[in-house]
Order: C-alpha cells, then sequence, then structure tokens
C-alpha cells in the first residue's frame, strides 16, 4: 500500500471506484459492442462465420499476450503512463477497425485492441491495492465490478442501435470517441499511485525472476484458475450471443440487451454481496459460497436443456445466477492473489489477467464454435469450465488451508 495513499484521491471513494470501472469497462465494452453486428459485418466483409469468430480470438490473445508485459511496466515506470499509452494505442486501433475493407484489415486491428485494452483492467487492480488496505480494497473491488457491470448491458443496446440505424462501422467510430473521452478523463483525474519506493527496475532478468517465482508457485496458478476460467461459464454464452441468442431463443439484434441486462444484473448484485460481506466473514467461506451457486445453477440449468426446448423465458435467467456467484466470490480470489507478492502486484495482476485471457481466447476459438449451436452443449461446457476453477479451489484449500482464512479489518 501506498503510504501517501491518503493524499493522492481527496474525493468520495465512489468516484474513484467510477473511475477505474470506467478504465476496466473498455476491454469487455469492446467485446459486447459489436457483437450485434456479427451477421452485418459477415455480409459486408464476404466473411464465414468461423472468420467472423477469429476477430474475438485475435482481440483475446492479444489482451493475454501483452497483460505479461502491462503490471511489470507499471510496477516500474508507474500506472499512469501505461494506462495513457493503452488507451491511446486503443483509440487508434478503433479507428483501423472502423477504416478496414477486409476480415484480414478486421482481424488486425482487434488483435491491437486486445495488446492495449489490458492495460485498464491490470492497472485498476494494482491502483485498488495501492491506495487501500485489504477489507476496504474488497469492497472497492466490488463497488468498481459494480459499476463495471453496467457497460457490457449497455454495449449491445448501443451497438444494436448503431447498426440498425446507421452500418457497423458507426460501432468502431463510437469506440474511437470512447477512448478519446476516457483519455483525457484519466490524464485529467487518474494520481500515480505507484510510490517511488515501491517501484521495481525493469529489465528483463529481473521480469523474468517475476515470472518465474509467480509461475512456480502453486498457490498462484491455483488461485488465477479459480477466478479466471469460471468466468468463461457465462462468457461461453456471451462469445454465442449471436447463435444462443439468435438462432436458438429467436431474437432479434435489437432485443440481445436483454441477455446482457440479467447477466450484469446478476453480476451487479453478487459484487454488492461481496462488498457487503467484506471483513464480516473469512474470504474463504465468500468464495465456497459463490463456488456452491455456480455449480448448482450449472447442473439446473444442464438439466433443464436435456428436458426442455431452449425459450427465452427460462433460458437466460441460470446464467444471471451464474454471474451472481462468479462476482460474489471473484474479488475475494483477485485480493488474494494481489497479496500473495505485494511487492509485485502488478506483475501479478499482469499473469493472473494473461490466464483468464488465455483460457477466453481458447473458448472463443475453439470452443465457443464446437458448442454454440447446441444448447445443451452450451451448459455441458459451461458446467465443465466452472468444474476447473472449484477443483482448483478445493486443492488449493487443502493443501493451504490458511489462504482466506482469516478476516480482515
Amino acid at each position: 500500500m501506498n503510504p501517501d495513499a491518503s493524499q493522492l484521491w481527496k474525493a468520495p471513494r465512489w468516484a474513484l471506484a467510477v473511475l477505474l470501472a470506467v478504465l476496466g469497462m473498455l476491454g469487455p465494452f469492446s467485446i459486447d459492442t459489436y457483437i450485434p453486428a456479427f451477421s452485418g459485418i459477415a455480409r459486408s466483409l464476404g466473411a464465414t462465420p468461423v472468420e467472423m469468430q477469429q476477430t474475438l480470438s485475435a482481440y483475446l490473445f492479444g489482451f493475454a499476450f501483452m497483460n505479461l508485459f502491462h503490471g511489470a511496466l507499471a510496477d516500474s515506470f508507474g500506472r499512469r503512463p501505461v494506462v495513457l499509452w493503452g488507451i491511446a494505442v486503443f483509440t487508434l486501433a478503433s479507428a483501423g477497425c472502423a477504416l478496414s475493407q477486409s476480415i484480414g484489415q478486421l482481424v488486425f486491428f482487434r488483435g491491437l485492441q486486445g495488446l492495449s485494452t489490458g492495460a485498464g483492467i491490470v492497472v485498476s487492480r494494482a491502483v485498488i491495492r495501492d491506495m487501500f488496505p485489504p477489507a476496504d480494497a474488497q469492497k472497492v473491488m466490488s463497488q468498481v465490478t459494480i459499476y463495471f457491470g453496467v457497460a457490457p448491458a449497455v454495449a449491445p443496446i448501443v451497438g444494436g442501435w448503431l447498426f440498425v440505424h446507421a452500418d457497423w462501422h458507426s460501432i468502431f467510430w463510437f469506440l474511437t470517441a470512447v477512448g478519446v473521452a476516457l483519455w483525457l478523463a484519466n490524464f485529467r483525474l487518474l494520481p500515480e499511485t505507484l510510490h517511488v519506493s515501491q517501484r521495481q527496475p525493469f529489465r528483463v532478468r529481473n521480469l523474468m525472476q517475476g515470472y518465474w517465482q509467480l509461475g512456480l508457485d502453486p498457490r498462484f496458478l491455483l488461485l488465477a484458475l479459480a477466478s479466471g476460467v469460471p468466468f468463461n461459464g457465462m462468457f461461453l454464452y456471451v462469445l454465442s450471443a449471436p447463435a444462443f441468442l439468435g438462432d436458438h431463443l429467436r431474437l432479434e439484434p435489437t432485443q440481445f440487451f436483454w441477455f446482457f441486462v440479467l447477466t450484469i444484473g446478476g453480476i451487479m448484485a453478487g459484487s454488492w454481496c461481496s462488498g457487503r460481506l467484506a471483513g464480516r466473514i473469512a474470504p474463504k467461506r465468500q468464495i465456497r459460497h459463490g463456488f456452491i451457486i455456480m455449480l448448482g445453477i450449472s447442473v439446473l440449468n444442464l438439466a433443464a436443456n436435456l428436458l426442455l426446448p431452449p425459450h427465452v423465458g427460462w433460458s437466460l435467467i441460470p446464467i444471471a445466477v451464474f454471474a451472481f456467484g462468479w462476482a460474489l466470490m471473484v474479488p475475494v480470489v483477485t485480493l488474494l492473489v494481489l497479496d500473495l507478492y505485494p511487492q509485485r502486484r502488478g506483475l501479478a495482476s499482469s499473469l493472473q489477467a494473461c490466464i483468464g485471457s488465455t483460457a477466453n481466447g481458447l473458448v472463443a476459438g475453439l470452443i465457443a464454435p464446437l458448442v454454440m449451436h447446441s444448447s445443451v452443449s452450451l451448459a455441458a461446457a459451461s458446467l465443465a469450465m466452472m468444474c476447473v476453477g472449484l477443483i482448483a479451489w478445493v486443492v488449493l484449500h487443502r493443501q493451504w488451508p490458511e489462504i482466506g482464512r482469516a478476516v480482515t479489518g
């Protein structure tokens, strides 16, 4: 924690949470905004569904790769420069997407977007832990997740409206404008939260030693899997939205927002509960509650899809409940990751995000195309990915029972 933290931000704590949430939402916002326009982009550029799916994979793999460096750069040069350069590159990449004349160009600029947007998510986590002690950090992390949840709910509405009333190019021009506004806001408001005494030398050897230290620590890897892989239990449905919502549930692109509203509503409710529980119960109990909810609803979702045809009246509810369980536990797991190595929080945040986004990329490029055409397969894949995280947490709990036991004040 920065020893001068109390002097860096004089406004209310919720205002910092809003700024960090808007910073962190840039990544998911740039995904959810253009999903309603998938079919229109494919027709315009003469792309196949598989080629369109690669626009997601390129973004997610670019995100995963650059996440290895965002945190290290932020640990060495400070939080502000990494954020401002990341937003600047995102803005230019968004303009490149808008000007793309072929699917190859669009895939390239989507990859460039992915390389840049991770800065917001990685650095915002580090800023929170720079500024607040554990219990307060959990509350702020939960507030960030609540505000963060508004963007993905609004994004498909905006994207669908722009696609219907203008064309798909307008979606990326809109993201360009968002990038400009966000750069100006962070240039004026975001403080530098990394204390000079806590900066790490940026040397390749030092960086590799840090990754080696984290990568060989089974506690870190299990926590990263416990937080990152279950996310794909609901993200799979986001990636499969054109097929799941359009083909299975027969919704129009302008109606996709119902799915996002319910899912993000679950995330916001879970995050609110997580913040309320901060400092009241042991972190491991809160994580257990989250996994019980996700496991129970995943099993029910698979059973319902085996017995009933998919219908909008019930098919969206399990995803929202799953999102609630995930949001209940993920702020706690994230803080446990950051506190394993307090001197390398940026690096830990980077590697955690890299593991999660690599899983996201694999799901987007391999799993989603295989299962999106069957509601039963979607439910089964969602359950399987949740189980990966659950097994990781159970192993961690048995090997290191002290982790997450204490109630932090």
